[in-house]
């Protein structure tokens, strides 16, 4: 009887670590080849095979790139992000948000674009008429069936500057 009340308990426990939270007050940002430093698809961490190449659809098998500030989220760890109806994935980290982060205030920046063009100054302009302002909430170890939007398409939201 002693067994089975450690089992349930320890059962409990492990349920409560890998629970989702939804931390909010997320400055919300996106960026892409042109303001990507250097400029260029790269990526500071290599998650999901891509070899260090930012992209990403939004499903949870192929989420979005996101920068942050290291220490904000874990390497590689996939959030979801209720504003986009998607999933992203840390994989860079941002000068900004590390800047924000040392202040107190949350920040994410999502990649747009092309990972082969420069989209210039244009596509700069296109991501900050992407950046809504206010601040956000994020789903943090989100289940996998979350509901993804692929009306969507970050990858494509600014694609008339560098086709």
């Amino acid at each position: 009887m002693k067994c089975i009340a450690t089992l349930s308990i320890t059962a409990a426990l492990l349920g409560l670590s890998s629970a989702c939270s939804t931390p909010g007050n997320f400055i919300v940002t996106f960026y892409g080849y042109p303001d990507n430093s250097p400029p260029g698809p790269g990526t500071a961490h290599n998650c999901g095979g891509r070899n260090f190449v930012a992209g990403g659809s939004g499903t949870y098998s192929d989420p979005v790139t996101i920068a942050t500030a290291p220490g904000e989220l874990n390497v590689c760890e996939i959030v979801y992000l209720p504003l986009l109806t998607k999933y992203g994935r840390y994989e860079d980290d941002c000068e900004q948000c590390t800047t924000d982060h040392a202040n107190g205030q949350n920040h994410i920046d999502i990649w747009t674009g092309s990972s082969t063009v420069n989209g210039g100054n244009n596509q700069i302009n296109c991501e900050d008429n992407l950046t809504l302002g206010g601040r956000y909430s994020i789903v943090r170890n989100p289940p996998t069936n979350y509901g993804v939007n692929s009306e969507i398409s970050l990858l494509k939201a600014c694609r008339k500057f560098w086709d």
